[in-house]
């Protein structure tokens, strides 16, 4: 028999990324919170500098709900299932999967908010492909930018602005649209490689910059600056220099005693009231027992995945096909970042790569968005051209030989040992649009530990995306050729499987018919349903989606103080 516990004004399910923002203002507003995670609070001393336990053995030291539930992924309908990850993209943990990102922490520019609007107007109608479910946003930039802010200096940010209300600084990103004011904290330091890539920009005409990361360049928030000692591709901070939400807002949170934490819950429903259609709170396993936390507002907080999941398995009398999905639009609009078309390059030189961290780079946004006329070209979009330090020993002993080598035996040995720093591989991401048979769905055989079926991703590369990655390619070869490489190599175009930037499935928008949440990140069909992440959102421009995600959830839980009698009751 399941143990019912007393109500709250909130409970918010998962406490990652966005579940971590989104409690900092709901409880300064007065409102009591629960936060339910799956994972467990981590310390410093699981945060050790170790690559094979971080990268390939899926952080053991947490409760991974998320490994037992990797979604499985097919192309498209008709094609066999693709190979199934050992490991789960993300994690759990008090903080989620901001613990063991890379910290890149950037802002959508202005056109991916608009990408139909502004593609008609510049290109005409058919130039939106043939099959793409896009529309754009149901606000502009100007509405989220206080949001971002916001986030920016509560979870700590890093970086050089390049447009504050309009003013140009060519230091920072000069197509980004306007901002407030500048980082709370200057940019993270560049290495011997990085300024390389940014003096050959230059010569080429274009405009780098430094990224911005949610890492800290100084002390900042009674936290020390980052020391630059590398480890951070999957791996904590053990000194909390990488402002996960466990160290910035869900401790903020916690000290107003309003916010209470309740880990190693594993949410399995959320509760419907059969009468009224709206949600009465969640139903969560916990230490072998049942328990159900009433609430007047569920905000779910989960990765897109699993978002889309808990919404497929909370199935009632008013919602026999799902929750909020009586319209038939959760799971739809389904987009990862095409992260493919990756570009490596060899140097005759040592890169001096071996310190540092992936937040810490530089970036070249001449080709991202439309921020280049795409007349003569067979696609919309663009690409982020980004290089950065960060080599550990495993990924290194795992670089191509560019053809100068066998891959195996003494000669793939002596290779390794000349080259291992001398190699850099690009990390391209690119926009990808949605797509009317890009879906996701509950898979029909894959089934948890605890016997609910899996996500299963339906979904492929289409043509524009496929076109704009071979473009982007292109100018970072160029890019790597100008800094001093000697070879380069072409990474596959992939496809659409598991991802650390997934987005839809749960889209924003006015349109009822099109959309399962409102602008505000509540459900059309269950007005005390909110839902945070990059589930909702409907493009991926070019920049990761954490910081636009976490701005969301913000702007979402003010929403909710601001209008609490009306969503609550």
């Amino acid at each position: 028999m399941a143990i019912d516990l007393k109500k709250t004004d909130v409970v918010i399910v998962g406490l990652g990324a966005v579940g971590g923002v989104a409690a900092l203002p709901l409880v300064r507003a007065g409102l009591d919170v629960i936060g339910l995670e799956a994972g467990t609070w981590l310390s410093p001393r699981d945060f050790a500098p170790d690559e094979l336990r971080n990268n390939f053995r899926g952080w053991p030291q947490s409760a991974q709900k998320a490994n037992g539930e990797i979604p499985t992924h097919r192309p498209n309908a008709s094609s066999p299932y693709s190979p199934r990850l050992p490991i789960h993209p993300m994690m759990n943990a008090v903080g989620g999967t901001s613990l063991h990102y890379w910290a890149q922490s950037w802002r959508l520019n202005p056109w991916d908010f608009k990408v139909v609007s502004e593609a008609t107007r510049r290109y005409g109608a058919a130039r939106i492909p043939k099959g793409s479910t896009v529309e754009d946003w149901p606000f502009g930039l100007e509405e989220l930018e206080p949001y971002y802010d916001k986030v920016e200096y509560e979870v700590g940010i890093s970086g050089q602005a390049g447009n504050v209300n309009g003013v140009i600084d060519k230091r920072g990103n000069i197509f980004e649209g306007p901002r407030g004011r500048d980082y709370p904290m200057p940019a993270l330091a560049g290495s011997e490689f990085t300024e390389r890539m940014g003096a050959a920009a230059r010569k080429l005409g274009w405009h780098p910059f430094p990224g911005p990361a949610a890492v800290n360049s100084q002390y900042y928030d009674n936290r020390p600056g980052c020391l630059y000692h590398g480890f951070c591709n999957r791996g904590g901070c053990h000194i909390h220099a990488k402002n996960s939400t466990a160290v910035s807002t869900i401790p903020k949170a916690l000290a107003t005693g309003r916010f209470t934490v309740v880990t190693q819950a594993i949410v399995t429903s959320v509760a419907v009231d059969e009468g009224s259609g709206r949600v009465r709170g969640v139903v969560y396993l916990k230490g072998g027992e049942e328990y159900v936390q009433p609430a007047d507002v569920v905000l779910l907080a989960g990765y897109t995945y699993e978002n889309v999941r808990l919404l497929l398995l909370s199935k009632s009398k008013p919602f026999a096909n799902g929750l909020a999905n009586n319209g038939g639009q959760v799971g739809r609009h389904y987009i990862t970042h095409h992260t493919g078309a990756t570009l490596a390059a060899l140097f005759p030189f040592d890169l001096n790569n071996w310190y540092g961290l992936p937040a810490q780079g530089v970036a070249v946004d001449n080709w991202a968005d439309d921020n280049f006329d795409h007349s003569g070209l067979d696609f919309i979009g663009g690409g982020n051209l980004w290089v950065y330090s960060d080599r550990r020993p495993i990924g290194a002993a795992s670089m191509s030989t560019f053809g100068e080598a066998p891959t195996w035996g003494s000669n793939w040995k002596a290779f390794i040992k000349e080259n291992a720093d001398r190699w850099n591989l690009a990390y391209l991401q690119k926009t990808t649009l949605p797509y009317e048979d890009n879906v996701l769905d509950l898979d029909p055989s894959m089934k948890d530990s605890l016997g609910f079926p899996v996500i299963r991703i339906t979904a492929d590369n289409k043509d524009n995306e496929k076109r704009l990655g071979a473009f982007i390619q292109d100018k970072m070869a160029q890019w790597f050729m100008e800094a001093g490489a000697i070879a380069v190599e072409r990474g596959p175009m992939g496809t659409m499987g598991p991802s650390t930037h997934a987005y839809g499935g749960t889209r924003m928008g006015d349109n009822r018919e099109t959309n399962v949440v409102d602008r505000y990140g509540f459900a059309h069909e269950v007005p005390n349903l909110g839902i945070l992440g990059a589930s909702v959102m409907g493009t991926s421009g070019a920049h990761n989606p954490t910081l636009t995600a976490q701005a969301l959830a913000w702007r979402t839980a003010e929403h909710l103080t601001k209008n609490w009698k009306a969503i609550a009751n």
